[in-house]
């Protein structure tokens, strides 16, 4: 058992090592100009082997932007709502903040100025809506609800995180931002329970 987790382990480490090593060759030469061979050869692994972590190059890119909306809904103890699970997501997130600031600007630079890339967000972002939908499904009362209720979250989330990013980028201390974050998560979930439509005065 010990060796299993060791095992686990050390794969987390290789993967990290992989993803960031390629994030550093996006960053310094743009993602265009840099090919998988040369990530593997700078991280000291085998092109197979990073094909076994990250099945295509966008793929290292991209590492981490997907946030499994459905699993935090599917998992959720009985008797919580699906928002109630995932404002006590983002809330801890905020709370916690980022672990490497200048690597996640340096992820969302790169991702901004790739066109290539930036369809894969898109399309990162639809898959999640619809798995989040499925995941609603049994709460929401009919599929119609349920993709309605997905769309809302998951545009609510993209707004909260792009302005995260965007104070961070202008330079905004990152205790001051994650404040913020933490006010902007509240809101958000406030409004997505209420009702945009609902008078706040």
């Amino acid at each position: 058992m010990m060796m299993a987790g060791l095992r686990e382990r050390k794969k987390e480490e290789t993967r990290r090592r992989i993803a960031g090593v390629a994030l550093e060759l996006f960053a310094e030469r743009g993602y265009d100009a840099v090919t998988v061979s040369e990530i593997a050869d700078a991280a000291g692994v085998a092109k197979v082997t990073l094909f076994n972590y990250f099945p295509s190059k966008d793929c290292l890119a991209l590492d981490g932007i997907h946030d499994d909306l459905a699993s935090i809904v599917a998992r959720r103890p009985p008797g919580q709502t699906p928002l109630d699970a995932l404002r006590a997501h983002y809330a801890a997130l905020a709370a916690d903040g980022p672990r490497d600031v200048a690597r996640m600007l340096a992820q969302v630079r790169v991702i901004a100025s790739t066109p290539v890339l930036m369809a894969g967000v898109y399309q990162a972002h639809m898959g999640q809506r619809h798995e989040l939908a499925a995941a609603l499904r049994d709460t929401a009362g009919s599929e119609t609800a349920a993709q309605l209720m997905a769309a809302q979250i998951t545009a609510v989330i993209t707004t909260v995180e792009e302005a995260f990013f965007q104070r961070l980028a202008s330079g905004t201390p990152l205790e001051e931002a994650g404040r913020m974050l933490a006010s902007d998560v509240e809101l958000a979930f406030d409004q997505l329970q209420d009702g945009i439509g609902k008078d706040k005065s």
